[in-house]
């Protein structure tokens, strides 16, 4: 069983250069399938989910290769209609992506119930809801889902909750549709707009993408394109984070400040400095004090779930009280006994983490519980007395490309064992 293992104490200094965004990646290779002919998506990050996502288009027979170990070049002109493999889908929420272009494309599609990190229940009813609006027919049985349709046509779209999974498959399920649709309270994160981003370069005529209210006119036909896809925002926030609880001065390249907004906004009330250096690189200053926040998450614009365990990791180790209330998973709390073995003092109430500073950790044996649980346990483990060993990687492998390498390169003491 592979672990990492991470001897505390190094302050950390250099320059990172974050990858590309997963979540925007994803979406993006399943788009691929609304066009028969190429595709290059430009330094794609071969992550743990990208590997599942482009071994179920192999087996839908669609070609895929890597040039230069770096871009991914895609071809779903022998694309078969087919029933998904069930294995490969429940690896992997994403993987349920791939209805909305597979309905749009060929007017059918049957996949079995979506995997993914369990981090609470993410319903498709949003995305079953779109497609039905659309003209779909849908049946649920057995486990898999089936929607069938002639032609899908426009029509406007209301989510009870902005979901980024439901905005996204309603988006590549509508844009060769017959008419105009209009997503209303569409969820507004950036990887939304890199999504919309990518099928307008397609040929797709998308409006509105990130502010809340997206309108499609449909087309008959996507063309093929290159295409190199946003940052990390929550790798970039990762770091930004080990600069904090390192009390370290580190450079990250690959920073979009407004992708980030909400996270450097609260590491600023905690105490953590920033400077621009550029259109995307910004020097962290996390050599000053820290201070307790609260923090609430929502949905873009709002603090993001995905650095929620991070920050709480950080905000373990600052004198004072601190809250955390989670609203958007209710089951993202799994890495607070985690935490709380290494010496944490952190009590859960429904939704909400109360945290109360202590002075350090102690490193020990600990669980990646979910793929950000993974990070906060690399995070604490960097300030941790003595030895901390993370288990369970495939979640960290999910979503970070080299992740201890890129920690040691700043000069922590991290590697990873095969025990």
């Amino acid at each position: 069983m592979e672990k990492i293992i991470v001897e505390g104490g190094n302050k950390l200094k250099g320059e990172v250069n974050i990858s590309l965004a997963k979540n925007s990646v994803l979406p993006i290779i399943v788009a691929s399938i609304l066009s028969p002919n190429d595709v290059v998506i430009k330094n794609a990050p071969m992550l743990e989910d990208v590997i599942v996502l482009n071994d179920l288009l192999l087996e839908m027979d669609c070609s895929i290769e890597t040039i230069n170990n770096r871009d991914l070049k895609i071809n779903t002109s022998n694309l078969k209609e087919t029933s998904m493999n069930s294995d490969l889908i429940r690896k992997m929420r994403a993987s349920f992506l791939i209805m909305g272009p597979m309905l749009s494309r060929f007017g059918k599609c049957k996949i079995s119930m979506p995997g993914g990190c369990n981090i609470g229940s993410r319903p498709i009813d949003l995305h079953l809801k779109g497609f039905k609006l659309l003209g779909a027919d849908i049946e649920i049985g057995h486990g898999f889902v089936e929607a069938k349709a002639k032609k899908l046509k426009g029509n406007r779209i209301y989510l009870d909750f902005p979901s980024v999974g439901a905005t996204e498959n309603i988006l590549m399920a509508s844009v060769l549709a017959e008419g105009t649709t209009i997503i209303e309270n569409a969820a507004e994160e950036p990887e939304i707009w890199d999504l919309a981003n990518f099928l307008n370069s397609m040929g797709a005529k998308i409006h509105g993408a990130g502010v809340g209210k997206i309108t499609i006119e449909g087309v008959d036909s996507l063309k093929g394109i290159e295409y190199k896809p946003i940052y990390d925002r929550v790798e970039a926030g990762t770091f930004m984070v080990a600069a904090a609880i390192t009390k370290s001065k580190i450079t990250i390249n690959g920073a979009i400040e407004d992708h980030l907004r909400p996270t450097i906004e609260k590491l600023k009330e905690c105490g953590v400095k920033f400077e621009s250096l550029g259109e995307d690189t910004i020097l962290v200053d996390g050599t000053g004090e820290k201070s307790p926040v609260d923090i609430k998450t929502l949905p873009y614009p709002g603090f993001p779930t995905d650095m929620q365990a991070q920050m709480m990791a950080l905000l373990s180790i600052c004198k004072g009280s601190s809250i955390i209330t989670e609203t958007v998973f209710e089951n993202r709390f799994m890495h607070v006994a985690e935490l709380v073995r290494m010496g944490a003092n952190i009590k859960i109430d429904g939704r909400t983490a109360i945290i109360e500073g202590v002075d350090s950790l102690t490193g020990c044996d600990v669980k990646a519980t979910d793929l950000r649980a993974g990070a906060a346990m690399i995070l604490a483990g960097l300030v941790a007395h003595g030895r901390t060993e993370i288990s369970d990687l495939y979640h960290i492998d999910r979503g970070y490309v080299d992740i201890e390498e890129k920690f040691r390169g700043l000069g922590a003491n991290i590697y990873r064992v095969d025990k």
